[in-house]
């Protein structure tokens, strides 16, 4: 009889903090709401440790704000989040603490996929961003079988950075944009009309222009598979980007507040939009600049 009392109470704080998010986001939707938000979730470790929890527990914590945070997104109609879940220099951290981390992501990831997850619900579209021949295996394998399984979902994008810097980033953009012109030089080569380099090229006025500009570059880009991000959002109080979408955020707010990953709530998210909005004439400026 408690039980039942219990859920029923349950559902009832459920359905009255959705019909309380629909009348906070359909204020917002007043204004311009951004298309994506980039997170940078700092704190989980600090937070675990805070509250004298077991090793890996600050993580677990982190997964569900994440998940709550990624459905106010989407309720609000934010169709891109973007998130750095492993960086490459994690890697350095002892091998019990990154095999305990990849552990979770791999239990993470299946959770993703399962028909009832808040993925499917939402028709949320999953990408992984990263050098992700540094993963092991069955993460490798669970990440490529959720960008499969996901594929068709099309109201919304979850882009997972793992196994990921900017500078290796750019650095594979460069990569494939040498290789494609290599082989576009090898392609005139073969047919007698280039000698297999075709990095300078002439214009319409007949002036040597480069070969590799800057949309190639972007073409290239891990993070090619959604738009430049409109807020970066990154917890703990830090303003450091930690080589995170340096190409991608020359123009987005950076919003900082002071409390641990685990710790943020619909509240923070609201806060970072109202920012967004307050900004939105400048940063529009900004971007057509640029």
């Amino acid at each position: 009889m408690t039980k039942k009392i219990g859920d029923q109470a349950g559902k009832m704080f459920e359905y009255f903090g959705s019909f309380l998010r629909k009348c906070i986001f359909s204020v917002l939707s007043v204004g311009p709401v951004p298309d994506h938000i980039a997170f940078i979730m700092d704190g989980n470790r600090r937070y675990a440790k805070k509250r004298n929890l077991l090793d890996g527990a600050g993580h677990r914590s982190g997964y569900l704000a994440l998940m709550n945070m990624l459905k106010y997104c989407y309720e609000l109609g934010v169709k891109y989040a973007t998130i750095y879940a492993f960086s490459i220099d994690n890697f350095r951290r002892r091998p019990e603490e990154v095999q305990s981390t990849m552990q979770l992501i791999l239990e993470k990831i299946e959770d993703l996929i399962k028909e009832e997850s808040m993925v499917n619900q939402y028709g949320v579209r999953i990408y992984f961003l990263g050098s992700l021949k540094l993963l092991s295996k069955p993460v490798r394998l669970a990440a490529e079988r959720a960008m499969v399984a996901t594929s068709g979902n099309s109201k919304s994008v979850l882009s997972i950075c793992l196994a990921y810097t900017s500078s290796d980033e750019i650095l594979h953009a460069v990569q494939e944009c040498c290789g494609e012109k290599w082989d576009e030089g090898s392609a005139l080569e073969s047919k007698g009309a280039g000698n297999g380099l075709v990095f300078l090229k002439g214009n319409e006025n007949g002036k040597i222009k480069p070969s590799i500009v800057v949309k190639d570059l972007e073409k290239h880009m891990y993070a090619a598979v959604a738009p430049d991000p409109d807020i970066i959002i990154r917890t703990s109080g830090e303003t450091r980007l930690s080589n995170f979408l340096l190409w991608q955020s020359a123009n987005c707010l950076l919003y900082a507040p002071p409390i641990l990953w685990p710790e943020i709530g619909l509240w923070h998210l609201i806060w970072a939009v109202l920012d967004f909005q307050r900004n939105f004439s400048y940063l529009k400026e900004k971007t057509k600049l640029s």
